[in-house]
């Protein structure tokens, strides 16, 4: 009886990980969100702050035993290998329906990002001078990026290791996502997309022992993923602690910024919008729709976005 508790409790955990991991990689929906949703956030919090000093003493002095007690490994662990499995599969429905489906996908996210914004609003004590002041200063910075091009495609280790860094804040801070952010740094594809999908096919060509389409956009990717991996573990360790300080001491005045670099930053993934290169540079226009079944459609996968952002923060309350 109870090895079948425990057993029930990690799958759980496991089923937890994936759910977070999969939030985590859609933008607009905060991976830390789902985690409170849920109910074990404050859980995650805690162990991430154990892993300091003291965890990497016992490390360093190969107390295995200790070191994963301490920092509650099992938890961690199962959730780890949930985000893992959650990566690996919806990186490959994502890539089918970006190239299927453009329009509703980031029709979709849209309505993501707007419930978010609704979700945001409920816990913002709007009548505060200096909330106010916050939301001005985040909208100013989401309308910049928005009337900028977005950021192009970046491979540059270093930028890639500062993406890892950010793209974990969704787990650690409710209501921000960490792949919005990629968005806006335009590297989304190419982590959270290409990068996971080359090691799917790498262990999958591995397992059936042909290396036929093993070449060097394959490595590079590869070794994109490994320095995003190894940015996104720094930025969750030092994160935790930061954004548990910073939302402890000044939770209204950080809400309040996220809430306004978001609606300034809609612009960046309005749905109805056209790509083309002039001048080696690539250039998006962004269009009012006309009335048609497709746009009947994008406008349905709308405000289904918002409504599952709003279903998740109902929960939340609960």
């Amino acid at each position: 009886m109870e090895e079948n508790r425990l057993f029930s409790k990690y799958l759980k955990t496991l089923f937890n990980g994936i759910l977070m991991g999969t939030a985590n990689k859609i933008p607009g929906v905060s991976g830390g969100l789902v985690a409170i949703a849920i109910g074990f956030y404050e859980e995650l919090i805690y162990s991430l702050q154990k892993i300091n000093k003291v965890a990497i003493k016992k490390l360093l002095n190969f107390n295995f035993k200790d070191f994963f007690k301490y920092i509650n490994g099992k938890f961690l662990g199962l959730i780890l290998l949930g985000i893992v499995i959650s990566y690996f599969s919806t990186s490959k429905i994502l890539e089918l329906l970006l190239n299927k489906y453009e329009t509703y996908v980031w029709s979709l996210f849209f309505g993501l990002v707007i419930g978010t914004i609704f979700h945001l609003r409920n816990i913002i004590n709007i009548n505060d001078w200096k909330n106010i002041c916050f939301i001005f200063m985040g909208i100013s910075f989401g309308l910049v990026l928005s009337i900028l091009n977005p950021a192009q495609e970046n491979d540059n280790l270093y930028f890639v290791f500062l993406c890892g860094i950010i793209s974990v804040s969704g787990m650690i801070l409710p209501g921000l996502s960490g792949s919005f952010l990629l968005m806006l740094m335009g590297n989304y594809v190419l982590l959270l997309v290409d990068s996971v999908n080359a090691l799917y096919d790498t262990i999958n060509e591995l397992i059936r022992g042909d290396f036929s389409n093993f070449n060097d956009d394959r490595v590079n990717y590869l070794k994109v993923l490994t320095v995003f991996t190894l940015g996104s573990m720094t930025g969750l360790i030092t994160l935790s602690k930061l954004l548990g300080y910073l939302l402890n001491k000044f939770n209204q005045l950080c809400n309040s910024l996220i809430f306004g670099f978001i609606i300034g930053s809609l612009g960046v993934i309005w749905p109805w919008k056209s790509t083309f290169n002039y001048e080696k540079e690539q250039q998006i226009i962004r269009y009012i729709p006309e009335i048609s079944i497709e746009t009947i459609y994008s406008v349905l996968y709308v405000l289904i976005g918002i409504a599952t952002v709003l279903i998740i923060s109902k929960y939340e309350k609960k």
